[in-house]
């Protein structure tokens, strides 16, 4: 990639999410997989842990948490900073947590993909096609033939639990991803804690469990990530995490928490509307793609040039705009053999967008939702997220 882009991009030499994955894979007796440790936090320091405890706050960034957590819970045990993954979102980052690799192997490449084995575009993690919201596993289609990593808990050498919202506990997703790992659903904040010390305390050997908190992310999109109704949610979190350690004190766990991704808020001004650009729709041949924040397009047969043109001569100010080879070449989704299907996910262009901007298109049967607080893109407040360590 060129010098075009970019104030933060994914250090998948040891600095990201997937190596946390590979420290926590090795050190649970997995084989090494194709991408390094973190460099932060080495197999052998989880290595005399009993149990290994991975809790994901969705959508809490290093910046958030530097800003607001002072002198709380989470910050007293803050190790430091990782990058996520590229886009910077729940599809990719989360599907990196329970698979262990990086976009580059898994090939979810953000909320809405082209599917181009089924011909339609989808929301995969709801497994619903765009538009009509049809569910693609009501239509018998099989969850493994759009993702075929193996999920992470397969890969370790102990028992495996994953806790999670009970309305998603046996969602398409989650039974693709959670392989041979128990499933444990909850419905509040206190059964979310409640069920991880449970897991530790009725432990009769080693174990991984994965526990995955979604709320402040559903927050933060419609209020943005500076709103009150967020930063109320966070002191939540952080006074539930405080108790939850005095809980489980004892049990030889080895508690790590992270996020996906962090937000960025953006104005009502912040949007492109698509629909107040016909030309630059005209040149598409589906919708726009992936994330507000990092948009696919898939451009007409002979409109490539003026696709081009249009978006430098209107559009640069706000947006980089790269040939998605270009993306994939210069490591964004991540590092080796590529999924067989990710050419077909990015599109032949990809928008990343500046500041707090977004592009947006809305389809028939579309609401026309513009979120505050959106992820996806490449600025560190998206793309940093925290890493922190207690011992319990």
């Amino acid at each position: 990639m060129s010098d075009r882009d970019t104030t933060a991009r994914p250090d998948y030499q040891g600095g990201s999410i997937v190596n946390l994955m590979g420290s926590v894979r090795e050190a649970l007796g997995g084989r090494a997989g194709g991408y390094p440790p973190l460099r932060a936090l080495p197999p052998e320091t989880l290595g005399g842990a009993r149990h290994v405890v991975l809790v994901v706050l969705d959508g809490l960034g290093y910046e958030y948490l530097r800003s607001v957590g002072a002198g709380g819970q989470l910050y007293a045990h803050l190790r430091g900073s990782m990058t996520s993954v590229f886009p910077t979102t729940t599809a990719s980052a989360v599907t990196t947590f329970l698979t262990g690799t990086a976009p580059q192997q898994h090939g979810l490449t953000g909320w809405f993909m082209h599917l181009r084995e089924l011909g339609m575009v989808a929301a995969v993690l709801p497994f619903r096609s765009r538009g009509g919201w049809l569910s693609l596993e009501e239509a018998g289609i099989d969850p493994a033939a759009i993702m075929g990593c193996a999920p992470f808990a397969d890969q370790l050498a102990v028992p495996a639990h994953i806790v999670t919202q009970q309305r998603i506990r046996n969602s398409a997703y989650s039974e693709l991803t959670a392989g041979r790992a128990a499933r444990h659903g909850y419905s509040d904040l206190d059964g979310f804690f409640g069920q991880i010390a449970r897991l530790l305390h009725e432990a009769r050997e080693r174990c991984y469990i994965y526990a995955y908190w979604p709320q402040f992310d559903a927050l933060a999109h419609p209020h943005g990530v500076a709103s009150a109704p967020v930063r109320e949610h966070f002191r939540a979190i952080d006074r539930a995490f405080g108790l939850f350690l005095e809980s489980v004190a004892g049990t030889d766990a080895a508690v790590i928490v992270t996020a996906d991704h962090g937000f960025l808020d953006v104005g009502a001004g912040g949007y492109v509307e698509l629909a107040d650009h016909p030309e630059l729709a005209d040149c598409l041949s589906l919708p726009l793609c992936g994330e507000p924040r990092v948009a696919y397009c898939y451009v007409r047969p002979g409109s490539t040039s003026r696709f081009e043109r249009y978006v430098q001569d209107h559009l640069s100010d706000r947006c980089w705009l790269y040939r998605s080879e270009e993306l994939i070449h210069g490591g964004l989704f991540g590092a080796g053999a590529p999924h067989p299907r990710l050419a077909d996910r990015v599109g032949d262009y990809a928008l990343v967008m500046k500041g707090e901007h977004a592009i947006k298109d809305t389809l028939v049967g579309e609401t026309g939702f513009r979120p505050v607080g959106l992820h996806g893109g490449l600025s560190g407040a998206e793309m940093h997220v925290p890493l922190i360590v207690a011992e319990a």
